[in-house]
């Protein structure tokens, strides 16, 4: 008799194993992530005078800029530290996602990250 899909002796319950694994992981990536969108991220530039807070779907919420910043005849200045802001704020977003994702995946970046 011919054995079945080429698995030799234990290696369909360690199969099964993994699938089981894989599932917890993902349903902790799912419930991590809708945490993390929850969340909110602050950051400010131009020593505080402009903040920005966002949200962890990367929507700003909050935008506030001290009036003494504000130079009709410097505006790019403004503009500047306004992105800065906002891009500081979305890094630390970003960074707080990768952290605690690799706390789940134990660093295999995601589901991504198996070797097959």
């Amino acid at each position: 008799m011919a054995k079945r899909g080429g698995f030799s002796g234990g290696m369909p319950g360690n199969m099964n194993n993994l699938m089981k694994q894989a599932q917890r992981m993902q349903k902790q990536m799912e419930e991590q992530a809708k945490a993390l969108e929850e969340k909110t991220y602050e950051a400010s530039s131009g020593g505080g005078a402009v903040k920005v807070v966002i949200t962890g779907k990367k929507e700003i919420t909050e935008v506030h800029i001290d009036p003494e910043i504000v130079d009709p005849e410097d505006v790019e200045t403004l503009e500047d530290a306004i992105a800065a802001a906002v891009n500081e704020a979305i890094r630390l977003q970003e960074e707080d996602q990768n952290s605690q994702m690799s706390k789940i995946t134990g660093g295999m970046g995601g589901m991504g990250g198996f070797p097959f």
